[in-house]
């Protein structure tokens, strides 16, 4: 039977996530930032960044039941994997040249280093946990 307390960084994942975005919405409606000529909007963006960070969750949850001593190592490498991923993403915003994308390559970089947080805190909770 599935244990729904492993998964608890998912659930703490996706509160993160939505409080942040709500945040970050509101941030965007302050400052009357329009999000409708990027490339990437802001729920695109999100939704990207929450689809990664769970599919590390999951193979950190798996890792944690097999081998608890390797989770340090699968966090760095999906991260790693997720720089890659960000970078393939990111590129189209840093080839545009023909608008001013400086405030989507802010934005990309905060969502980034945003989630970037939360998979470090949340990974150092589950390593954290006894067995």
């Amino acid at each position: 039977m599935m244990n729904l307390k492993n998964y608890k960084p998912l659930r703490n994942l996706f509160i993160l996530s939505a409080v942040f975005y709500a945040l970050h919405k509101l941030v965007f409606y302050v400052f009357k930032i329009n999000d409708k000529g990027f490339h990437y909007n802001l729920e695109t963006l999100y939704l990207l960044f929450v689809a990664i960070a769970s599919m590390l969750f999951i193979v950190l949850i798996i890792v944690k039941q097999k081998s608890f001593d390797n989770i340090g190592m699968a966090f760095l490498f999906g991260t790693s994997f997720q720089m890659l991923l960000c970078y393939l993403v990111l590129r189209p915003i840093l080839q545009d040249k023909l608008q001013n994308t400086q405030i989507e390559k802010t934005n990309f970089f905060v969502t980034f280093i945003l989630f970037l947080l939360f998979e470090t805190l949340l990974t150092a909770r589950l390593l954290n946990e006894k067995r």
